[in-house]
């Protein structure tokens, strides 16, 4: 796993085979990282990322200029690896990185926090991942305006949806953005 672009350009970081998740490819990840430049300024920007598995998304955020990143994460040797990958970085508050283990649906509901960008990259057969835009438009987590990225298999079709802004598709890696409306609060 390696970081594409920003201060830590060329990171890279060794996954251990005993992992389930699955990163983002280089590929998918560069071309919707570039797609989101035209949505989003990155530098002092405040990001969620659920299901953070690897840290992948994680640390580009962070390389790219992110002032501050939260990652949530189940696992917990998913979540030691990405303390550690932050850790090579820097100390997580010098870097702006908040690691918190624990289930992304109870942090949905608890967290009274709002965010300018929040990637969501749930395993593909998860039952719920069809309710996942739902959840997170509706909880607030969404600054006005701000932007959801929801990474999905093939299988899901979200333009129907009200708030649905683009779909992209980079080989079995599919990303839909929708955004929060300018006058939610």
């Amino acid at each position: 796993m390696r970081i594409i672009t920003g201060k830590y350009k060329g990171r890279h970081f060794d996954i251990p085979r005993t992992f389930k998740a699955r990163p983002t490819t280089d590929f998918a990840k560069e071309n919707i990282f570039n797609v989101l430049k035209g949505y989003t300024d990155f530098e002092d920007a405040e990001a969620l990322d659920l299901f953070a598995g690897t840290g992948s998304i994680s640390l580009e955020l962070l390389s790219r200029g992110c002032r501050q990143v939260v990652s949530v994460e189940l696992d917990r040797e998913h979540a030691n690896f990405i303390r550690q990958c932050v850790e090579k970085l820097g100390k997580a508050e010098e870097v702006g990185h908040l690691l918190i283990r624990g289930d992304v649906f109870r942090f949905i509901k608890s967290c009274r926090r709002q965010f300018d960008l929040v990637f969501a990259d749930p395993p593909y057969a998860l039952p719920t991942l069809p309710q996942i835009p739902d959840l997170v438009l509706e909880s607030e987590l969404l600054k006005p305006g701000g932007l959801l990225v929801f990474e999905h298999g093939k299988h899901h079709d979200f333009s129907q949806h009200p708030r649905f802004v683009e779909h992209r598709a980079y080989g079995s890696v599919n990303f839909s953005l929708f955004k929060a409306t300018e006058t939610e609060v």
